[in-house]
Formats: structure tokens, C-alpha cells, sequence
């Protein structure tokens, strides 16, 4: 590992040692629906919603079968709740169907499940199962380019370029810390460069120089 990204994960794991994800949830369905609610959408604003939601609906064969009207109006406030309405029963149809109503524990299978793509995978895995990932999201785009991490734009193909770089281990932890860290510090129009810990070892890439 180059020293450079060694120094860059030392000081994330020591500014945000105890990350985990921000999304409330009790099982892997609960964190698998949650993270399809949560696209384009805040967490907090999904942790609102979820507990009615689960309580209604406890497992995806009841989610499978929920009236759809129903449905849509529970998760209404999260956006896009038609599309996401459409995949919660989607995906819950194929888990009854394929994995007696269990979430499955591998990359695979879970993206093989409709309305479920490798962000979403990668963030059951790490943090029901214990499987690490990397999760992209646009944090995690925006700060491995301005870091100078990888130049791909693709999340896939960003994924598999920061995995060489990251100890196996730490992946689900990195991802984690750059969302925070995207999120709290280096954020999206303004970065706060001149408070940012990881300046020194950060060549600002598409970062305007004004900032």
C-alpha cells in the first residue's frame, strides 16, 4: 500500500473510529429495503419512514404482496416512491421465490435481485454479514477523484480501482469514512479544505482554486 494512502486511511480511521451506517435497521431485509429508500433521498428522512413501514410490513412476503396504494403512500416522503414502491416488491418477490424470503450473503446474489445494484449489495454485506465492500456512492466518487485515488468515473469501475489500494479488511470502514468525511468536511461545492486533516496528503483534484 503507497504511504501516501496509508497516511489518508490513518487519519480517516481516527476521525471517524466508530462508522457505521447511518441507516436504522434491526435485520438485512430492513437494511436492504432502507438502502433502496435511501437513493436520492437523506438517511434520516428514510430512518422516518422505515418504522411504520416494517411494522406494517415485516418481511418480504408481506411486502411482496402489500397493496401497492398502500405501499407507495408509507414511503411517499422519501421520493420517487412509485419507482421504489415497484422495486421493494420486485426484489421481496424474488427473495420469496428464490431464497425462501431470506436475503442472500454474496455479491452475486444479490445483485441478481431486481432493483438492486452493487452499492446496495456491498452495503448489506459489510454491515449485516460481516463481508466487506466498498460501497460507491457520490461521496465516495467525488472524494476518491479529489484525492487522487482513481480517475474512472464509472462506480464500478471506481470500486474495483480503490480495492488494490485498501486492505481488504477496511473496505466497508473506508467507504464509510468517506461518506462521512464527504459529508461533514469535504463537501460537494465548497470543501472545507483549509479544516480538512487529509490536506496534506490530498492534491485537490477538480477542486476549483478559489476554495
Amino acid at each position: 500500500m503507497p504511504a501516501r494512502v496509508a497516511a489518508l486511511l490513518g487519519i480517516l480511521e481516527r476521525l471517524y473510529p466508530d462508522a457505521v451506517t447511518p441507516l436504522v435497521h434491526a435485520n438485512a431485509l430492513q437494511l436492504l429495503i432502507a438502502t433502496i429508500l435511501s437513493a436520492q433521498c437523506t438517511d434520516a428522512r428514510v430512518n422516518l419512514v422505515t418504522p411504520a413501514l416494517f411494522e406494517r410490513f415485516p418481511d418480504a412476503a408481506a411486502l411482496a404482496v402489500a397493496d401497492r396504494n398502500e405501499l407507495e403512500e408509507l414511503i411517499r416522503s422519501t421520493g420517487f416512491y412509485r419507482n421504489k414502491a415497484k422495486a421493494i416488491q420486485n426484489c421481496c418477490t424474488d427473495l420469496v421465490a428464490r431464497h425462501g424470503g431470506e436475503v442472500p450473503h454474496t455479491v452475486e446474489d444479490l445483485t441478481a435481485l431486481p432493483g438492486v445494484g452493487r452499492k446496495t449489495a456491498n452495503v448489506v454485506l459489510g454491515s449485516v454479514f460481516g463481508i466487506p465492500g466498498i460501497v460507491v456512492d457520490t461521496h465516495v466518487e467525488r472524494l476518491a477523484l479529489r484525492l487522487g485515488l482513481t480517475r474512472e468515473q464509472d462506480p464500478v469501475r471506481i470500486e474495483f480501482a480503490l480495492q488494490p489500494q485498501v486492505p481488504p479488511a477496511k473496505w466497508s470502514a473506508f467507504s464509510l469514512w468517506l461518506i462521512f468525511h464527504g459529508r461533514r468536511v469535504c463537501v460537494a461545492r465548497k470543501p472545507r479544505c483549509s479544516i480538512c486533516p487529509l490536506l496534506p496528503h490530498c492534491p485537490r483534484l477538480g477542486v476549483e482554486s478559489s476554495q
